[in-house]
């Protein structure tokens, strides 16, 4: 996964708790972290904290992998509004322990899958489950690169994504030696909680997307704030408890 950065500032390596944004920061970050965080508020990574909750285990695929052959003892998640298991969050929450789920995804899944190439320790994190990654991380020593995930515009360039921003704060928050780009999304995470997380979540661009096509649920799921200890880690190529 190279990355062609040409001056050593944007690199934050004076900080122990580095954040950078999608492929791209994803790239610089886990080229020099210890440990790389992904954050995929809605919903990914959302979704995996939902299931890994539950003693399930995810496989990432790229959105263009979605078809790719998995072990037979995979279940492959469907369309949205599907009746099985899918990207929604909600749909996993009857998820029995144990199953081995195959989950793209545009976003989160596909940084997940590039970073897996690197080495370096990977979590999913979110909002539910931000104070137990940011602990698991701190925990792995070295730094820990915090990487919200955005979304693609049709073109496929990048859009900052509000909830991840505060997913990676609420998660930055937690962690000592912040660089300024951490700091300023901890800062933006103290005043949305403050606000109320779920009124500020819903009303984001990708929250009010999901309410209007009929996943609410999966909004007021991603919103609840430490509701979960999961630590979803990369092993043996699913994100399972840590």
């Amino acid at each position: 996964m190279p990355v062609d950065i040409p001056r050593p500032e944007h690199r934050q390596l004076d900080y122990g708790v580095r954040l950078e944004w999608g492929r791209e920061g994803a790239a610089l970050l886990a080229a020099e972290c210890a440990v790389v965080v992904v954050i995929d508020v809605l919903s990914f990574s959302t979704a995996v904290d939902v299931a890994v909750g539950r003693g399930a285990a995810v496989l990432p695929l790229r959105s263009a992998e979605r078809d790719k052959a998995v072990p037979p003892d995979v279940v492959r998640a469907g369309p949205r509004r599907g009746p099985g298991p899918s990207l929604s969050p909600a749909s996993l929450t009857g998820l029995p322990a144990g199953t081995r789920l195959a989950l793209p995804s545009p976003n989160g899944a596909t940084l997940c899958a590039a970073v897996a190439a690197t080495g370096a320790v990977l979590l999913a994190g979110c909002l539910r489950n931000a104070s137990a990654v940011a602990a698991a991380a701190q925990a792995a020593g070295g730094p820990v690169g915090i990487v919200p995930a955005g979304e693609r515009w049709p073109d496929d360039t990048m859009r900052v994504a509000v909830e991840d921003a505060l997913g990676a704060g609420a998660i930055a928050a937690a962690l000592p030696g912040r660089s300024p780009e951490a700091e300023l999304a901890a800062a933006q995470f103290a005043a949305a909680r403050d606000r109320g997380l779920g009124e500020v979540l819903a009303a984001t661009s990708s929250g009010r997307e999901l309410r209007a096509d009929g996943f609410a649920a999966d909004v007021e799921l991603a919103a609840a704030l430490d509701t979960s200890t999961a630590v979803p880690r990369l092993r043996d190529g699913f994100l399972q408890a840590a």
